[in-house]
């Protein structure tokens, strides 16, 4: 038993064994099999931000920089960084969610990190300041079009510069807080983004309101320079009131339900500052007028509505001007902009209050964006949220709440169980999208605006398309999943593409659980394709243009899958000119995920003319295999093992490239006799790829012209000459470079060897050019013989004359 003599040797060793438990809890935590989400200390419900905050509080404290003596620490922080890149990552995420670890067999990239000084100074820059939003590429362009102002600094994290300015930068962001949005971009991050957005330096600062273009500031980065630049693009008017112009302003402003913000400037007291006035106009542009009156010169007008020290006040619409009654006037003490704003935001008005008994005709005949409580307002907790009337105005959309508490039943018909927002698109009840984003201003108005132009609709029991003869897209998912949150806008753009041959929906599994569990949903996001007794699941990217691929394929398939059956009866017993092309796949690999919609794009894009008919023929197949059967896995792959494709391009233009390697030559190799006797002479129209076996340039183009001699089967001839073999044949015809393309038309007249040039190098390109050209041909025959015909007739009029 342990004696302690004193309480500082009690204390002494207490602290001993609380450390010596969290050294032995992080290693457990480093050192076991743990998810990933458990690594970082997270939840599956975490955002990208907090991912990245853990991921930093963890790589500062467990870094091999900052514990040298630790010989695990390497190995442990790659657990950590491996967490980390497949969370941070969408697509990883999914497949991490949805198969576990063995989902990134095919995608072991990482084993390095950066040091211990970059995830001190150079990590998540601006993640720890509530002003600045960090934006990535999903939120981006929803952001900036959302109708608020923005300006954003897109930034490096190695850039000295971007350093030097994040201080300012948090300091002008606290400044102008409420005023308009401030963003950040990590160009390390999304380099593509940046570039899209055309920045080449950093840090560029631009600033963004929907409908215009974008504006770069170029002046000194001091925050009076950023805070004048910025208000030179907020939209700010402060009238000065007047005998002459107060009461018609005043009731002009009531009529159309708008109040009046109006300080007043005296002799006693402290009056607000210009800037103050421009500012408090900016952050409640279309909400509230802003004016201020000089009671100096407008001394009895000032008496008249008690006003006899300077003083700031808040006039709602309906309030009464007399000095006897100054009902609904609230009178301001604050000369502090952002403590004015936020008070008069508390005052405005709330949203319309529909009834269980109006609910269905007002939604009928109006577009509205609709928050549902359940007795208590949640909404007023964030005043800013008061903007969305006037921000959704021009959209013709209205805003309003609904209480569930007041009609339990009418949410219960929609599935609402708790608060939520949703748009309805003026359909009633019958059509409405359920918001999952985060509830801030700039997310909701990007939801509102998106949904109501989109055709998503929010499914249950009610409306489940289980028997319906259309097809339908239905995205099965959390709520909590972030890639599930991710997928939604883009399901949005792309039902507009897809508007009268495919409907779209989103069932929610933590509220439908049965149905769910009904077409065997495992994880989220699970996107099905339903066409009546037919059902596709998409494993693409989370992308509208992925997703428009995905149902275009489906629609006018390029790719079938095999199954080990139709694979004997198919390829193994196929005949003996037939070539196949097939791709052996696993549903959670990353990589086949990656390949798939190239592999469909050159099924789809390369088989066309002739090419495509004799795919159909038996020519060229392009297929792909699914099997979980490991035997059959093996030894279909045996099958393959002397023309498996190696190329480190998987492209659909290399891959298509490939395939026809396999395919009987389609061009006619020429020598000089061949030449003379069948292009020069013959009468058939030809195109000639003169090359030499040694060009690397002429080895690219040689598959692309084969493709075009497929392409041309039929109109014109094919060949090809060997300028190494015949250089004689090749100088005759003028051939300086190689490969050099040359068209040869039949007419009846004698065919030069020089023929008619022809500078693409691209099948379909010349194609059309071919076709051209032979249609200028065939309208110049009709021509001459229109003329021919007319110069006989001539001819034969003049004969009866002489003879007459």
């Amino acid at each position: 038993m342990r004696v302690w003599l004193n309480k500082d040797d009690y204390v002494r060793d207490l602290k001993r064994v609380v450390l010596c438990f969290l050294i032995l809890y992080m290693a457990v935590l480093v050192g076991t099999d743990q998810d990933f989400y458990s690594l970082l200390g997270v939840s599956k419900t975490a955002t990208s931000r907090e991912i990245r905050q853990a991921f930093k509080k963890l790589a500062l404290k467990l870094h091999p920089d900052k514990n040298p003596n630790n010989p695990n620490a390497h190995s442990d922080f790659l657990k950590i960084n491996r967490a980390y890149e497949v969370l941070k990552d969408e697509d990883l995420r999914k497949k991490y969610d949805k198969y576990g670890e063995k989902g990134l067999a095919d995608n072991q990239e990482g084993g390095q990190y950066e040091s211990w000084n970059y995830y001190r100074y150079d990590f998540g820059i601006y993640d720890d300041d509530p002003e600045i939003i960090t934006l990535d590429r999903r939120e981006f362009d929803a952001a900036v079009n959302s109708g608020e102002l923005w300006f954003v600094n897109f930034y490096s994290p190695g850039c000295s510069h971007c350093h030097d300015l994040a201080p300012t930068w948090r300091d002008f962001a606290k400044e102008v807080d409420g005023l308009l949005r401030i963003g950040a971009v990590n160009c390390g991050d999304d380099r593509m983004l940046c570039r899209m957005k055309g920045v080449n330096s950093y840090p560029s600062l631009f600033i963004f309101r929907a409908g215009m273009a974008a504006v770069k500031y170029h002046g000194d980065r001091s925050k009076e320079s950023l805070v004048n630049f910025a208000m030179q693009h907020v939209r700010s008017t402060v009238t000065e009131l007047w005998t002459g112009n107060f009461v018609n302003s005043i009731q002009t402003a009531f009529a159309a339900g708008v109040g009046w913000l109006i300080t007043f400037c005296s002799t006693g007291g402290d009056c607000l500052t210009s800037q103050t006035r421009l500012r408090l106009s900016g952050m409640l542009d279309g909400l509230v007028n802003v004016g201020w009156m000089d009671c100096a010169t407008q001394d009895n007008l000032c008496k008249s509505l008690d006003i006899t020290t300077s003083t700031t006040a808040y006039f709602p619409p309906g309030a009464t001007l007399n000095n006897k009654e100054k009902s609904g006037i609230l009178f301001l003490n604050s000369l502090d902009a952002r403590e004015i704003y936020l008070e008069i935001m508390q005052n405005l008005p709330d949203f319309e209050l529909l009834s269980a008994n109006t609910l269905e005709d007002r939604l009928a005949h109006h577009r509205w964006l609709l928050f549902f409580h359940f007795g208590k307002n949640e909404n007023s907790n964030d005043p800013e949220l008061k903007k969305l009337k006037t921000l959704l105005k021009n959209e013709h959309i209205q805003v309003g709440k609904f209480d569930c508490a007041s009609a339990p039943d009418v949410c219960s018909n929609l599935y609402v169980f708790q608060p939520c927002l949703a748009v309805f698109k003026g359909q009633g009840t019958k059509e409405f999208e359920i918001h999952h984003g985060k509830k801030i201003l700039y997310d909701i108005l990007a939801f509102a605006k998106e949904s109501v132009n989109s055709h998503v609709t929010t499914l249950g029991p009610q409306n489940f398309p289980a028997n319906d003869k259309e097809p339908w897209l239905v995205d099965f998912f959390a709520p909590w999943c972030p890639p599930c949150r991710a997928l939604l806008p883009e399901l949005r753009k792309a039902s507009k593409h897809l508007y009268g041959q495919l409907k779209f929906g989103t069932l929610d599994c933590t509220v439908h659980e049965g149905l769910c569990n009904m077409y065997n949903i495992q994880a989220y996001p699970t996107t099905v394709v339903f066409n009546q007794s037919s059902v596709h699941e998409y494993e693409g990217h989370h992308s509208a243009e992925q997703i428009l691929e995905f149902v275009e394929d489906l629609m006018n398939p390029s790719v079938i899958s095999l199954t080990p059956t139709t694979f004997t009866e198919l390829v193994k017993q196929r005949k003996h000119d037939e070539v196949w092309m097939v791709d052996f796949y696993s549903p959670w690999c990353h990589p086949c995920q990656v390949l798939m919609p190239e592999w469909k794009r050159m099924a789809r894009h390369g088989s066309v003319g002739d090419v495509q008919q004799a795919a159909e023929h038996s020519s060229l197949e392009h297929k792909r295999h699914q099997t979980k059967e490991k035997h059959t896995w093996e030894a279909l792959k045996a099958i393959f093992v002397a023309n498996s494709y190696n190329g480190w391009n998987r492209d659909a233009y290399s891959l298509r490239i490939w395939g026809l390697g396999f395919l009987p030559q389609a061009s006619i190799d020429l020598t000089p006799q061949s030449f003379n006797e069948k292009v020069l002479q013959g009468k058939n129209h030809w195109v000639i790829d003169f090359y030499a076996p040694w060009c690397g340039p002429c080895q690219n183009f040689a598959p692309e012209f084969e493709l075009l001699a497929r392409m041309i089967k039929g109109k014109v001839k094919a060949g090809k000459v060997d300028c190494q073999a015949y250089a004689q044949t090749c100088q005759k015809a003028g051939i300086r470079a190689y490969p050099t393309v040359r068209f040869y038309p039949y007419e009846r007249a004698k065919r030069t060897i020089w023929g008619e040039q022809i500078d693409s190098r691209d099948a379909k390109e010349i194609t059309t050019l071919l076709y051209e050209k032979l249609e200028n041909l065939q309208n110049h025959g009709k021509r001459n013989k229109v003329k021919g015909n007319k110069n006989s007739t001539a001819s034969e009029e003049g004969w009866r004359h002489l003879a007459s």
